[in-house]
This record gives structure tokens, sequence and C-alpha cells, in this order.
């Protein structure tokens, strides 16, 4: 079974997919990290993210796995440095160029293949699993989602900052030659905005049935 969720950042997608994976003993995929990972190794080896012939060959060189909920980059575990400004000031453009959504669409698929699993992301619902059991799009204001990763002290940005490059975020997102930000038809959509995490949960959980 496939559970898939997209939303922008910000929107409680990763907190709430994690969640549901561990409840329910699913595997959780976040393809946003995948991506990240990529950016991450990319600046490892003094290769502009945004550069798309150099970019590739460095996505496509990647040995990228998930243990348990831990992203596995080149045999290291990354997920402590995934979270960093300059990944998040690199990412959306990367996650851009066309070839490298091919290359970690292919990977999340080949993790996901013959078991039961969250995934989440941006395109998860629309490109990469459409015909997917269940699908949601979680969504929130850009003030609140600004407000949750100014509270999750690992920028070194002012609030006001985090909440313009969440909105510069969202427009790449959306934007995007292929894999855009979008609520497709019959996906179930909830503003998260005002909502605890057991409240989100607690509404996706009353349409998903076992």
């Amino acid at each position: 079974m496939v559970i898939a969720i997209d939303g922008p950042a910000g929107s409680g997608k990763s907190t709430i997919a994690r969640l549901l994976a561990e409840r329910l003993g699913f595997t959780y995929i976040n393809s946003g990290n995948l991506y990240r990972a990529i950016t991450l190794r990319c600046l490892r080896k003094g290769i502009s993210p945004i550069d798309p012939e150099k970019a590739l060959a460095c996505a496509r060189e990647a040995r990228i796995d998930y243990q348990g909920q831990k992203v596995v980059l080149d045999g290291e575990q990354v997920d402590d440095k995934l979270h960093s400004d300059e990944i998040d000031a690199w990412v959306a453009q990367l996650s851009a160029i066309v070839p490298i959504r091919h290359v970690v669409n292919a990977l999340v698929r080949t993790i996901a293949a013959g078991k039961n699993v969250v995934v989440e992301g941006r395109d998860i619902t629309t490109v990469v699993f459409p015909d997917a059991e269940y699908r949601f799009f979680l969504d929130a204001s850009p003030e609140a989602r600004a407000k949750r990763r100014y509270t999750q002290g690992v920028s070194k940005l002012s609030l006001e900052e985090i909440a313009e490059g969440i909105r510069k975020r969202d427009e790449i997102d959306r934007n995007k030659a292929e894999g855009s930000l979008k609520i497709a038809d019959g996906v179930s959509y909830l503003d998260t905005s005002d909502l605890t995490i057991e409240q989100v949960y607690d509404r996706l959980i009353e349409k998903i049935q076992l």
C-alpha cells in the first residue's frame, strides 16, 4: 500500500508522514531529503547544484538509500546535515532540473517496491504515485510555516528572512517544468495552519482503511 502526501515546505507533511509510518508499521520515504542529499553531495564535491550536467552526473553517481527512517548517502547517515541554511538555499533550484527529478523518482519507486510505504514530497500524488491508495495534500500559510521553521532552531535566519525564503521556494515549486507543486483531482486537502500534529494525524487516519 502507498500513502502519498504532498505539500509545500513547512506544511507538516514530513512530521505527519513519519508519524503515520511509525504507527502503521510502514516504511517512510521523504523524497525531499533525497534531493537534499544530492545537493549536499554536490556542495561537498565543489559542484554548483544548478549546473544541469554536473549536478545530474553527481546525482547518478550517488549511492542513496534509507536505513529505517535515515537517509544514507554514499554509506554515511546524513539526516542531521540535510536541513542547513546552505542546503535550503540550493535544493529547490536543483530539484527543478528535470533529469534529476527522473533520477529521484526512480529511486523512490525502487525503495517503495513491494512495501507498505508512506511517501511525501512535492509531486508524489501527481507524478510518482498518481494511483496511490491514499493521496493527501497538506498546506499551511507562509506565516505559519515560517514560524514552525524558526522555532525548530536549526536556522540562523530571522523569522522574516525564513518567511521570504519560503515564499521564493513556493514560487519555484509551483512553476517547475515538471513535477510542479499542485493539488491533483481526487486528493484530500487539509490546511494545517491551526492544527496540532495529533489533530492532523486524526484527520488523515480517519480516511485510511487498513
